[in-house]
């Protein structure tokens, strides 16, 4: 597969919407069912008579929709290594059955790592839901490759 992003397509201070999600109450019960089965994830009815009055989604169903959405949007057309691990996530708000995510993408740092083929990007996502709700801030670390020329090829 030709590969349509290197770092130096990563530039600083650069925001994109990415992509979106429309999450079904059917997707928030499977996942949590397997991974999170928290009452207030996987039994509707337990789910009103908890704090947040209603089913919602996982922390970490909204960071695997979010992993999904980078994907499909670049990483997997990337010279991507990897990622070193995640700086920090926000789980600001609760994310319901019906809410559609849009996923916005910033870059914050690129910096050429001590191996001259690749090269260190820091990036903050942040979702939003339909309502311009802040449901979820995330910032990682990714591993990529350097663009031939630039990396002495």
């Amino acid at each position: 597969m030709p590969i349509k992003f290197y770092f130096e397509d990563f530039p600083v201070g650069e925001t994109l919407e990415i992509g979106r999600h429309t999450i079904t109450e059917a997707e928030i019960i499977e996942f949590a069912r397997r991974y999170d089965p928290q009452p207030f994830h996987v039994d509707a009815a337990l789910a009103r008579s908890s704090i947040y009055g209603g089913l919602i989604a996982s922390g970490w169903q909204t960071c695997a929709i979010a992993m999904r959405v980078m994907c499909d949007a670049y990483l997997l057309d990337a010279a991507s290594m990897g990622s070193p691990g995640m700086e920090e996530i926000r789980w600001l708000k609760p994310v319901r059955p019906g809410d559609t995510l849009i996923i916005k993408r910033t870059i914050e740092e690129a910096r050429p790592t001590s191996k001259p083929d690749r090269g260190l990007v820091l990036t903050r996502w942040d979702i939003y839901n339909q309502r311009d709700e802040h449901v979820l801030m995330m910032r990682g670390y990714g591993l990529f490759g350097r663009a031939p020329a630039a990396a002495g090829a």
